[in-house]
């Protein structure tokens, strides 16, 4: 740990540029973490559901006419789950990173945050999802909605003129 304050390895302080860092922009980075978190669990409870959807694949394979065998619907499902786990991955560290440089006050954190989850929202709203999916979802939107408040936004700007 460094005696420096503004020393990334200094965890002590909760101020950025010598402003105290409202509760909003904490629950705001709370908030996002959580989704991440839940974002990752659905993505790793896939796995556990893998025989549904190699059923649901074995079904639209039958009623579309189409003649995979059962190798590759077993594949097909394989595949589905990997690219839904790397995605979930990618989201959560790209929420995990931004919800850091949105602690510190950044701005473009917060519109990178806000894009994400209005990716994340649109996913959920055009495709089947599970309870997961619509808590990670809502955790997004609250730190979304957190993070553009009076005292963040005050926060952000006092950050921005000290830098």
């Amino acid at each position: 740990m460094s005696d420096y304050p503004n020393h990334p390895a200094s965890t002590e302080t909760s101020t950025v540029a010598g402003r105290e860092r409202p509760g909003t922009i904490n629950g705001a980075f709370w908030a996002f973490l959580a989704s991440a978190v839940i974002g990752l669990l659905s993505g790793v409870l896939a796995f556990a559901n893998k025989d549904a959807l190699v059923e649901a694949t074995r079904n639209a394979n039958r009623q579309g006419g189409a003649q995979l065998t059962e190798a590759q619907i077993d594949q097909a499902a394989t595949f589905i789950i990997i690219i839904g786990l790397v995605i979930a991955v990618a989201f959560a560290l790209l929420y995990l990173l931004f919800a850091v440089k949105l602690r510190a006050g950044r701005n473009w954190a917060r519109i990178v945050l806000t894009v994400l989850t209005a990716l994340q929202l649109i996913s959920v709203i055009f495709s089947t999802n599970t309870i997961m999916g619509y808590l990670s979802v809502l955790a997004a939107v609250v730190g979304v909605v957190l993070s553009f408040t009076t005292p963040s936004n005050e926060y952000i700007a006092a950050t921005k003129v000290a830098r």
